[in-house]
């Protein structure tokens, strides 16, 4: 039994398709089907069932998959720690967010301290990140509600308001801020449910015991302010984004009874490894947010 045995072990019972996963491996289907019969040999046991081409990983199977995973999950992680003995420089780091669109900003400031550390970058769903953090696939999450769970540990970058976004001509937009009820009647375009702000939005109606009136939902955040341009409804997004709002011509708001605010900031699994790049990179973003002067609605 080899590593390259149980490489291929992986990719086909990810792919459950022997087919599809030689062409992934870029290797002859009779090579590889000829290799997972040799690793059943070895085990004394099938791994799988198969159905023609297609197979499924059988009880034997999905138990020593675990030991696979977590096999390819201890070698990586020591090539990241012996390469992170090596220096900084070589660092890579990878993140998931809700919603990207203000990473770009923080990341150059950062690269301009560390040009060569190489980043990864995922949009998830909140409910998604738990699961990306126990598996190792990223560093860094970035979320709107606490991540609390045995394991994780979780640093509050910003507390701020939500903010109601409207277009300049909208009857709202002179008005500096507004309670929650002024617009019970408005449409509305907000996150799908699930989105990173979408409980916390249903969570400020239903104290306000109010509805939202939806106009449109979406699970891209980042194009509610282009459906507010359109005058396709009002929007919200939290204060950290006024600058981009203010410079796509629309009008924010403070929202009043309610008071809507969010806490933002990072979690990581403190028993999973962190490059030296990673903990600098950790330092750099609590110091960014620290310095960071939230603007005035």
């Amino acid at each position: 039994m080899d590593l390259l045995q149980l490489r291929y072990f992986q990719v086909v019972a990810r792919v459950e398709h022997v087919t599809k996963a030689a062409e992934e491996l870029s290797i002859a289907q009779p090579s590889l089907s000829k290799t997972i019969r040799r690793l059943e040999k070895e085990i004394g046991a099938p791994l799988f069932e198969r159905q023609g081409r297609a197979i499924r990983l059988n009880q034997f199977g999905r138990a020593f998959l675990r030991h696979v995973e977590a096999l390819f999950y201890e070698l990586e992680e020591g090539q990241r720690q012996v390469r992170d003995m090596a220096g900084l420089e070589h660092g890579e780091i990878s993140l998931v967010a809700a919603s990207l669109h203000w990473l770009p900003e923080l990341l150059h400031s950062f690269q301009l301290l560390h040009p060569s550390v190489h980043f990864h970058l995922s949009q998830r769903l909140p409910a998604e990140m738990p699961q990306q953090l126990e598996t190792g696939a990223c560093d860094f999450c970035f979320l709107s509600t606490p991540l609390i769970k045995s394991g994780f540990k979780w640093k509050t970058l910003l507390n701020e308001e939500i903010l109601l976004v409207v277009p300049v001509d909208h009857r709202l937009a002179g008005q500096k801020s507004i309670p929650l009820r002024e617009i019970a009647d408005e449409p509305v375009v907000i996150e799908k449910v699930g989105g990173d702000l979408r409980g916390l939005l249903d969570a400020f109606y239903q104290q306000a015991d109010l509805s939202p009136c939806i106009a449109y939902e979406t699970n891209e955040p980042t194009v509610l302010i282009e459906f507010v341009k359109a005058h396709l409804g009002v929007t919200f997004s939290p204060a950290f984004g006024k600058k981009r709002i203010e410079e796509q011509g629309l009008c924010s708001l403070r929202i009043t009874n309610p008071t809507c605010q969010r806490t933002f900031g990072m979690a990581w699994h403190q028993e999973h490894y962190l490059s030296q790049a990673a903990h600098t990179f950790r330092q750099f973003i609590v110091e960014y947010f620290a310095h960071l002067e939230t603007p005035p609605a």
